[in-house]
């Protein structure tokens, strides 16, 4: 989480980030900040103690959080893991970096696109 704030502190214009490690908690805390809700999620695959492919696939099911760009950002590289993040809709996959620099930078980009590139309903491009 600390690597995550440390690699978005510096986007222009500037990001809130939120984490929550329980995927319950999460869904709660959406639901609750509807209409305004998140720009953008990062979902880790294999949170202990948590079933985030539980997440995506509600996530992806409730018409109000759907539009919401799920980017699963895990250090699992395996094709079922893959697929069945693809399968339950997440928008894109990023396996972690392992290297600090190339950390930041998978985020910032990713981030980048998301929240300055991409169309999505109801925001429009920049």
């Amino acid at each position: 989480m600390r690597l995550m704030r440390e690699a978005l502190k510096d986007m222009q214009p500037p990001v809130t980030v939120e984490f929550s490690s329980d995927c319950n908690g999460a869904l709660k805390r959406l639901r609750e900040r509807n209409p305004v809700a998140p720009q953008l999620i990062f979902l880790d695959f294999n949170l202990p103690g948590s079933d985030s492919r539980e997440f995506l696939r509600k996530a992806k099911e409730d018409m109000e959080l759907r539009l919401i760009p799920i980017t699963v950002f895990t250090a699992s590289d395996a094709e079922r893991d893959i697929c069945q993040a693809y399968e339950l809709y997440a928008n894109c996959y990023l396996r972690k970096p392992v290297d600090l620099e190339e950390f930041f930078s998978t985020i910032r980009t990713a981030a980048h696109f998301w929240l300055d590139v991409a169309y999505i309903p109801g925001r429009g491009g920049q």
